[in-house]
């Protein structure tokens, strides 16, 4: 585990996360920039850095459980659709080099890129115990 990695120090507990699911493998929490309210991050809780170093076997149950989530965010945020968008390197828009896919609910009139501010803990919380509360 790279020491400046913020998602293993999450996938350790050692930093705080708004965590909607969580087992052996991989643990899934919001964003706190999010694009839109219920943005969930899937992230293994192996390092690493993106789809190339991820074994085939691995990299399908993180999928398994991105599938898992993604009508549980939905449902939640009564969002209209989902994206799940998955970067690799610095030019695809990562900003965070241990892989993760997102889960992003979407509307009609959703915007399209990373809110600049923090949301607020407590919001997060709520947002995540209502997406648990369908799975």
């Amino acid at each position: 585990m790279p020491e400046s990695c913020i998602f293993c120090k999450i996938a350790h507990k050692e930093a705080p996360a708004s965590i909607v699911y969580e087992d052996e493998k991989v643990v899934a929490f919001l964003s706190i920039q999010p694009i839109n309210v219920g943005h969930t991050l899937v992230v293994p809780k192996k390092h690493y850095e993106n789809i190339d170093e991820i074994p085939e076997e691995e990299v399908a149950y993180l999928y398994k459980i991105v599938k898992k989530l993604s009508p549980a965010v939905k449902k939640a945020v009564e969002a209209e659709g989902i994206r799940i968008v998955q970067n690799n390197g610095e030019a695809a828009g990562q900003v965070i080099f241990h892989l993760h896919v997102h889960i992003i609910p979407m509307n009609t009139d959703s915007q399209w890129v990373h809110h600049l501010e923090n949301r607020a803990s407590d919001a997060l919380k709520d947002d995540a115990r209502k997406i648990r509360r369908f799975l």
